[in-house]
């Protein structure tokens, strides 16, 4: 699913519509289960006259950790998504306060991809854009990179695929 069709300009087209690797959520989701192995053997070790009321502390404080140990990074990686096409880089994240960056391509003159040996792994790598005006654009974890960005170049340099 990519923007919806009123966020485009006119005679915009949107070409690539990508959100980071899923191997951010790795470390949020093996936190998911210590927490839950660990409330896990509490609620076993509690004695048996203090259910069901124990039981129900138990469940209520595991899940409020949770929360911000794995809902919130998954939130956040459902909510972060770029957007390439053929007149702008569109940045787009927030859970409830939502941020956006748009950079016209036209203004894009570099761009570089990095990827360390878990990227590798991974089959993910960051882009690097290089602006004439402003600090780089950097997007984490895209699945792909290489592909990504060899499009991205095509773009830049006016090769049509």
């Amino acid at each position: 699913m990519g923007l919806p069709a009123k966020l485009l300009g006119t005679g915009e087209q949107e070409l690539l519509h990508l959100r980071s690797h899923g191997k951010t959520m790795i470390k949020p989701t093996i936190w998911l289960v210590v927490v839950a192995a660990l409330f896990g053997a509490v609620f076993a070790m509690l004695p048996v006259g203090w259910r069901p009321v124990s039981g129900w502390v138990v469940t209520l404080l595991a899940v409020a950790l949770a929360i911000p140990v794995y809902l919130l990074p998954l939130l956040r990686w459902r909510t972060t998504t770029y957007t390439l096409t053929n007149h702008r880089l569109i940045t787009r994240s927030g859970i409830i306060t939502k941020v956006g960056h748009d950079v016209p391509v036209s203004r894009i003159s570099n761009v570089t991809y990095e990827r360390s040996l878990s990227d590798r792994m991974f089959g993910c790598g960051s882009l690097v854009f290089t602006t004439s005006a402003e600090a780089p654009v950097v997007l984490y974890d895209i699945p792909k990179v290489e592909e990504v960005g060899v499009a991205i170049s095509n773009l830049l340099f006016g090769v049509r695929a």
